[in-house]
């Protein structure tokens, strides 16, 4: 079965290889290296110069990217950690997200930046965070992150289609895990942007979990425990783009929603979710939408401190708990 970290280069290969417009760039993308997680690995050897190492500058290789796009070409720039995006805030925000609307003329940026991101690998505070809500709300500019039920060749292709600067988290553990796979007790189905995880067999949930994708497997460990020892049902939805939130399906009947995030609290992606859901659900969930969040803390390196900072499934089982209590 297929790996996340190799479904996106095969995706990343095919992307190549179909559009001889998209170009690559990053720190220490090229061959042999493939980037330091290896999802470039392979491409510089294939498609030659379209396909460029640059020096540690990431305000100058979000530039260059967005000055491709602008050309009439695409580019794709990887961000080593995504931690260091803020340092292209600028280029990100003032350049190429306004460059859609500030010529007297909608302009096409395809333009998508790739942020490994997430901790729960003792990385520490600088290569550790996960910073997409810092890019909620920029006009001109929309977030996704890769699941482990989404098609990464469908995702770029759909990216590029906006002609609009996206942002694409990548989480660094999730790299390692399998696309598709559950275990017995789930089945999931894709319904237009979200993945749709229930419990196989059973009735209406008692609580509905939305998350992002590197947050995935943490909330199903979660659910698994609520249904055998708590008997508490839920479903998970998990859309592949962020900003904006999705119209997220099967919620006409929910009772308690709890939205999940590996951000800080404040101003939270969590946050977006549930301002998006309470105009549509005020009048039949039985209680506030519950957000979950890692701590307002800087991430620690030592592995049993970061996990009390992070979300993990424990934090996420009480939280419904409480909920549906």
């Amino acid at each position: 079965m297929t790996r996340v970290s190799e479904h996106l280069n095969q995706a990343l290969h095919d992307l190549m290889e179909s559009d001889p417009a998209v170009h690559l760039l990053g720190e220490d993308v090229s061959d042999p290296y493939g980037g330091a997680f290896k999802i470039t690995r392979g491409l510089s050897d294939r498609f030659g110069s379209r396909v460029r190492s640059t020096p540690l500058s990431e305000g100058s290789i979000v530039g260059v990217g967005a000055g491709l796009a602008l050309a009439g070409d695409k580019a794709v720039v990887e961000i080593m950690f995504s931690d260091f995006v803020t340092l292209a805030f600028d280029q990100i925000a003032n350049f190429a997200a306004k460059s859609t609307a500030m010529y007297g003329r909608a302009v096409p940026v395809p333009l998508i930046v790739r942020c490994p991101t997430g901790g729960n690998r003792g990385y520490g505070p600088t290569h550790s965070q996960s910073l997409q809500k810092h890019f909620i709300g920029v006009p001109g500019l929309s977030l996704f992150e890769m699941t482990p039920f989404h098609d990464a060749g469908e995702l770029f292709a759909r990216m590029f289609a906006l002609g609009r600067p996206c942002l694409f988290f990548e989480d660094k553990v999730l790299y390692t895990r399998h696309m598709h796979r559950l275990d017995d007790l789930f089945r999931f189905e894709l319904t237009g942007d979200t993945a749709r995880i229930v419990v196989d067999g059973a009735a209406e949930p008692d609580c509905t979990l939305v998350t992002h994708g590197g947050l995935v497997h943490r909330t199903l460990d979660a659910m698994r425990t609520l249904l055998v020892e708590d008997e508490v049902v839920c479903e998970l939805l998990v859309p592949a783009q962020l900003y904006p939130v999705p119209r997220l399906p099967g919620l006409e009947d929910a009772r308690h929603v709890c939205v999940i995030d590996d951000g800080g609290e404040g101003g939270s992606w969590s946050a977006e979710v549930a301002r998006v859901l309470y105009p549509r659900l005020w009048g039949g969930l039985r209680g506030p939408i519950t957000l979950v969040n890692s701590a307002d803390a800087v991430i620690p390196a030592a592995p049993h401190l970061e996990r009390d900072v992070l979300v993990q499934a424990g934090r996420i089982r009480a939280a419904v708990r409480e909920a549906v209590s």
